[in-house]
């Protein structure tokens, strides 16, 4: 029995990943004619109609991580300067879901989005100035930077390429697409660290 909320990792032809998708759209791209090739183990095995001439029975195999044709001209020049936009979820994924002051692993409910330099002193709602705190750091920190409130901050807040973005919002990723996707992220991410830390 297939587990159809594992996301497929979709990519284009040159093998940069693009985003996550589901099995219904996998197999509408393949449909379509649009997978150039796919790699990975296969996740599922989808059985179509029957032809009523040859009497066969169409057969998908979709694989965890695909190649898509299409134009990504566009994409390509924009990854450069590609900001992904910023969540909690996403945020809190890539903290490993620790507060970033106490050090302590939390569930999402429990976690909160500090601003590094409060906003009330002039700091923005950004990647690079925001980091995952327990709602109690967060309280004690309140509207002063972290040298004002003698807290030491553990790591310091980055802005996600797109492949680390990609990564941050998989569900579940397999290993084959983990390491699919390592293979694109800086040499220098903190991410390669984070990872074994994620819950």
């Amino acid at each position: 029995m297939y587990d159809l909320d594992q996301q497929v990792l979709r990519t284009d032809v040159s093998g940069m990943p693009l985003e996550w998708v589901s099995y219904r759209d996998a197999v509408r791209l393949y449909h379509l004619g649009q997978v150039s090739y796919a790699c990975g183990t296969v996740l599922y095995r989808i059985h179509g109609g029957t032809n009523a001439r040859s009497g066969e029975r169409s057969v998908i195999d979709v694989n965890s991580i695909i190649a898509t044709e299409g134009d990504t001209h566009a994409l390509i020049k924009a990854r450069d300067s590609y900001v992904p936009p910023l969540n909690n979820p996403t945020l809190f994924s890539r903290d490993a879901n620790l507060c970033l002051y106490c050090g302590t692993r939390f569930s999402s409910a429990d976690l909160s989005r500090d601003h590094v330099t409060p906003l009330s002193c002039g700091g923005v709602d950004a990647w690079n100035n925001v980091v995952t705190a327990c709602k109690r750091c967060n309280n004690h920190k309140a509207g002063r930077t972290p040298e004002q409130a003698g807290m030491a901050l553990l790591a310091v807040p980055f802005t996600p390429t797109h492949a680390e973005y990609v990564y941050l919002r998989g569900r579940r990723v397999l290993t084959d697409q983990m390491e699919f996707l390592l293979a694109h992220f800086p040499r220098t991410s903190p991410l390669h660290e984070r990872i074994g830390k994620r819950p």
